[in-house]
């Protein structure tokens, strides 16, 4: 038996949420021998036994003379996460039950189901605040390597800035004007309670980075879990796919209110980004925290999932209506819905 070759084979490691899994093992003898069956059982990691794949752990095979023999089977939808099929056991035998042998052989395969996404239709996120005037989500920083004129002195300009010379000429304290550029750079917070809306914001998160690194945006992500996993904002497929295996392995753990994050965390975090928020619960303490990092860095943006038939109470739709107040532009995405998160939100 342990001259028998044994292969198994994925079509790919990498699937999403929903597709069927189709596996082929292959048993060859590399000599004759007459075996009537054999019995092929796979070894699965415990988190795909826990999705209740019964009928395909074990496969009967009747042999006879033949040298090669295979069989394959459909793993059914599983959710996302990461999983290994760590060996498998093949038992030989006869009908009379004569003689029986089994042995063990180590071949380990590991594939990854990522959550859903879609690409979103997205439109730079910009809204009216209460005196009609319009916010954009892009931040502005200065380009100070060029002056472009001079203007009065203004609380919060540089010292480095000051012009001396055109100071002194006007008896009063004058500063470069430099030139403003746009940052479209995005970071995104995403929420890592508890609770059943879980997966719509792990589904949500991936399509808007999704979405957004597919126009040439450049993003970053921290997500509240336990270990607090962040990363650098950049660009591109691979970072995509980077974030994507994350996403596909989050699980709802995290040690400390998204407060809390909003708090300590993003003070690590490079100025000049627009923040995004992607949540399920808005509160006063939250609207406080975001509106501080909007006065601070210019652009912050909640979005809050909620289920289809969920209603926004009277205190959400106050408390969003404060936020948007303050700057902080709060928008409802129902499941199934996720669009509307650049049309307006839902409020029902």
């Amino acid at each position: 038996m342990e001259n028998l070759k044994v292969t198994r084979e994925l079509p790919k490691n990498v699937f999403k949420v929903g597709d069927p899994i189709k596996v082929i093992v292959t048993v060859k003898k590399s000599f004759f021998l007459p075996v009537f069956y054999f019995l092929i059982e796979e070894n699965f990691s415990n988190n795909l036994h826990t999705t209740d794949q019964q009928g395909f752990t074990k496969e009967l095979i009747l042999t006879g003379f033949k040298k090669e023999c295979s069989f394959d089977y459909i793993i059914p939808k599983l959710p996302r996460g990461e999983y290994f099929i760590h060996s498998l056991t093949i038992k030989i035998g006869d009908p009379l039950g004569i003689f029986e042998s089994k042995i063990k052989f180590n071949i380990v395969n590991r594939f990854v189901v990522f959550p859903q996404y879609s690409e979103l239709y997205y439109r730079a996120l910009e809204h009216q605040n209460n005196q009609g005037s319009t916010i954009s989500s892009h931040h502005y920083q200065r380009d100070i390597s060029m002056a472009v004129g001079i203007r009065e002195y203004r609380s919060g300009d540089r010292f480095s800035w000051i012009n001396w010379k055109a100071s002194a000429k006007r008896n009063e304290m004058m500063t470069k004007e430099f030139e403003e550029l746009q940052s479209n750079d995005l970071f995104v917070i995403m929420d890592c309670t508890q609770n059943e809306l879980f997966e719509s914001i792990v589904s949500f998160t991936a399509s808007f980075l999704h979405t957004v690194l597919k126009k040439g945006i450049q993003v970053g992500l921290l997500t509240n879990n336990k270990k607090r996993d962040s990363f650098p904002i950049r660009g591109g497929e691979g970072h995509f796919q980077k974030l994507l295996y994350h996403l596909a392995k989050i699980e709802a753990n995290n040690t400390s209110p998204i407060e809390m994050v909003l708090e300590k965390d993003l003070r690590f975090i490079q100025q000049n980004v627009s923040y995004i928020l992607i949540t399920t619960n808005i509160s006063k303490n939250l609207v406080e925290k975001a509106s501080f990092i909007k006065n601070r860095e210019g652009s912050f943006t909640m979005f809050v999932i909620k289920a289809e038939s969920m209603v926004v109470s009277e205190s959400e739709k106050s408390l969003i209506s404060i936020a948007n107040a303050r700057g902080v532009r709060t928008i409802i995405v129902r499941e199934g819905n996720f669009n509307a998160a650049f049309t307006g939100g839902d409020l029902r």
